[in-house]
């Protein structure tokens, strides 16, 4: 028999069954919330309502069987961006959905991505999306294959023939449309199970949608309060998940110090709320610690692009994620209590 744990939902079985998953959960009863939730792992298969796994099969039109599968190890793509391996990070051969409204970052992100991931020998792939929009050029820089049909991108992935990953970028219109289920389940169909796949929205409709891609192994939420804090990359730790921590545990230190750091974070922004309108003052004592350990980690997690150095004037920082697991650990502890906060601020490690 299966444990709770083992057990997890056949999420591209999902995406290819039932592409708009928002419209279809809601027209049945469901929660879009806690359908992607248990989709990232967040709510555990074991925890979910015997009702809602029904419902879920029979959008799908398959069986229990077919939707509830076994857990996998999940392989982790090391970014070396700090905030996004410790509180999201990639799934490996998964779909990645980028939420945010335009001017938030979320281009520089990708084109940071590519940057690294092409030295690290993936293969880079964007299908142009429509339009002009600004910050595109850096990603169109960063790309090493540039396609204008799902067609040219299938064709690109199956002359490779999963001889090397893949790091391919769409834009939201091909979901609605159906095109990159229709590509993803073509690639599959060949075998290859080795593109990472990231979808982004440019017109920020998706900030307003409860689960603008459908199911996905990995979500980076956008924060509007980071942006205007210059917080960058300004991903929101709370509200972005990745089934790579929550459904296979990768490793049980990596889980632990994510789950504490969030806590930290979590009770850091209530107190900052009150400290902006009452002053620090209003703060009960207890607290102070946690206020300053979260404003320092906070500033730690922010970090320098390599795309952006010309821009900066800073240089670009990878950053493993053992050291971040340790220099997290540390802050946490009270190592960093002695330091300003514009000490920690856009910086590798804490050796750095």
């Amino acid at each position: 028999m299966e444990k709770a744990d083992d057990l997890r939902l056949n999420v591209s079985l999902l995406r290819r069954k039932v592409p708009n998953l928002t419209s279809a959960a809601r027209l049945v009863g469901l929660r879009p919330a806690t359908v992607s939730n248990l989709c990232t792992g967040k709510i555990p298969v074991g925890r979910a309502e015997v009702r809602t796994l029904v419902a879920l099969a029979s959008l799908a039109d398959c069986s229990l069987d077919d939707l509830i599968i076994r857990a996998e190890k999940i392989e982790m793509i090391e970014t070396k961006i700090k905030t996004l391996d410790l509180f999201a990070p990639l799934a490996k051969g998964g779909t990645v959905g980028l939420v945010a409204r335009p001017g938030m970052g979320q281009l520089v992100v990708l084109a940071e991505l590519l940057y690294r991931l092409k030295n690290e020998s993936y293969k880079t792939i964007l299908l142009m999306p429509e339009g002009e929009h600004r910050g595109l050029s850096d990603v169109i820089e960063h790309a090493e294959i540039i396609t204008n049909t799902i067609e040219e991108t299938y064709a690109s992935i199956a002359s490779n023939g999963g001889d090397q990953d893949i790091i391919f970028i769409a834009d939201r219109t091909h979901v609605i449309t159906g095109g990159i289920q229709q590509l993803q389940e073509n690639v599959q169909g060949i075998g290859i199970h080795s593109v990472t796949t990231f979808l982004v929205d440019l017109t920020g409709e998706v900030v307003d949608e409860d689960l603008p891609y459908g199911p996905l192994e990995t979500l980076w939420q956008f924060d509007a309060d980071l942006v205007a804090r210059h917080r960058y990359p300004a991903v929101n730790p709370l509200s972005s998940t990745s089934s790579v921590l929550e459904v296979a545990h990768l490793d049980q230190e990596h889980f632990a110090i994510q789950q504490k750091a969030l806590k930290i974070l979590r009770r850091y922004r209530e107190l900052r709320s009150l400290v902006n309108v009452s002053g620090i003052e209003r703060i009960p004592t207890s607290e102070l610690q946690t206020y300053r350990r979260g404003e320092r980690l906070e500033a730690y997690l922010t970090q320098p692009f390599y795309v952006a150095e010309a821009f900066t004037k800073k240089l670009g920082q990878a950053v493993s994620l053992q050291d971040t697991l340790n220099d997290v650990k540390e802050i946490m502890n009270g190592a960093a209590d002695s330091k300003n906060v514009s000490e920690l601020e856009f910086i590798g490690n804490l050796q750095s």
